[in-house]
């Protein structure tokens, strides 16, 4: 692909790209037990903004890789946030009807069928990661993924409910919830290319870190601005759930504030990487600018 593509076109034929890989590791509708299958495809396949494996094939382009290679751990980190979505909207967690503009996978196909999609949809992550031989891709999935990550950050979000947090205590529960799994998307993308250096391994990690921190904030601020058309999920949901966010801790002016706070942080951790960071820089933008 010629390097100098606008970011436009670039986004969406990774987007492309990650959904034929998706669709091609996903089983068939068909293929029993078949509303199991079907379950799963209409929960991955339904769309979305891709966030995690552009990251992943952005970080790929930065350590040099190859798409090919980087194909493997962008539907690994796409299927393991499918997952945490449809768990995510069960009555057990955050009871939620809609997702992408479309019934929640539990309301299309029961609860225990959504169950049993995002546990099999975590298990498909982990085999095609395994399949690619990415070095050390399993263990950092998984650690992403586990106690010490996303489901480390529902779990205090669960606790959270009704309860008046400070700023770093909801940093801490965003930075597992949300951010662990965006930077494992980079740092996954990265090891998919030849090994980097630790300038370049610390420039990585400060972007990913401040990127996974401003996608929580912006939606939080969406989820006051936005409609339940633009957002393709139930829009003011925090609040009616007395969930402690950002602009409820710090107000709607600081919110938006600390995302642009974050941006410069973003693009001050790459400012020193070259041309090779500029998918990077572009995707910190478009992020940090999203109304959806």
């Amino acid at each position: 692909m010629n390097p100098d593509v606008a970011f436009p076109i670039w986004s969406g034929e990774r987007a492309q790209r990650v959904a034929a890989v998706l669709d091609g590791c996903l089983p068939p509708a068909d293929e029993p037990p078949e509303t199991l299958h079907q379950a799963m495809r209409y929960s991955v396949l339904s769309g979305g903004k891709r966030v995690r494996a552009l990251l992943a094939y952005a970080a790929g382009e930065f350590a040099g890789g190859d798409p090919s290679v980087v194909d493997a751990a962008a539907a690994a980190v796409e299927l393991i946030h499918a997952y945490s979505l449809i768990h995510d909207d069960l009555p057990c967690m955050d009871d939620d009807v809609l997702r992408r503009g479309r019934p929640a996978c539990h309301v299309a196909y029961g609860e225990a069928m959504a169950l049993l999609a995002g546990d099999a949809l975590q298990a498909l992550a982990f085999e095609e990661l395994a399949k690619a031989h990415v070095p050390g891709g399993i263990s950092l999935l998984a650690r992403s993924a586990g106690s010490r990550g996303m489901a480390g950050g529902q779990a205090f979000d669960l606790a959270s409910t009704g309860a008046v947090l400070a700023v770093d205590e909801l940093e801490r529960m965003h930075r597992l919830k949300t951010g662990a799994l965006i930077g494992a998307a980079v740092r996954l993308g990265a090891a998919c290319g030849p090994p980097l250096n630790a300038a370049q391994e610390r420039a990585l990690d400060r972007c990913a870190s401040a990127v996974g921190l401003a996608f929580q904030v912006v939606d939080d601020v969406l989820d006051v601005e936005g409609t339940a058309q633009s957002l393709g999920k139930t829009a003011g949901k925090d609040a009616a759930q007395q969930k402690p966010t950002y602009v409820s801790v710090m107000g709607l002016a600081a919110a938006r504030e600390l995302i642009l706070k974050l941006r410069v942080e973003a693009h001050s951790a790459l400012a020193d990487s070259g041309r090779g960071a500029r998918r990077l820089g572009e995707i910190v933008d478009w992020l940090t600018a999203r109304s959806n």
